[in-house]
């Protein structure tokens, strides 16, 4: 297990059934039930419904994605590692997603492909 926190996507009902959010709950502590926030060695950031068949609006995950921002500036000790969160089964693409970490704190570690949009 990596000492940094993985930042993945997840649902609201907190089911970490497939892609990164399996990964979370396996490798980083991530626990089922905790769709939004810390949860374990890990930080969900919902971009699927409730329903996991249905991805959230784009301003409801920027709106998750600021209180992550906000987490990580008052958690600067820490280190998070970022994945394409919302780029995966949310179906969203980098161009989308990316240019919402902007402001992430250089704590956060960030794909490659979002580099750029800092």
């Amino acid at each position: 297990m990596s000492d940094k926190i993985f930042v993945f996507g997840s649902n609201l009902a907190g089911y970490h059934g497939a892609g990164a959010a399996r990964f979370a709950r396996f490798y980083h502590g991530a626990v089922m039930g905790v769709g939004e926030g810390r949860t374990g060695n890990a930080y969900a950031i919902p971009t699927k419904e409730k329903d996991f068949r249905i991805s959230r609006p784009l301003v409801d995950i920027f709106g998750s994605i600021l209180a992550f921002i906000v987490y990580a500036y008052e958690h600067y000790d820490e280190q998070f590692l970022v994945t394409r969160v919302g780029c995966g089964l949310a179906g969203y693409t980098d161009e989308q997603i990316g240019p919402m970490f902007k402001d992430a704190p250089e704590n956060c570690e960030l794909p490659k492909e979002w580099e750029k949009y800092r």
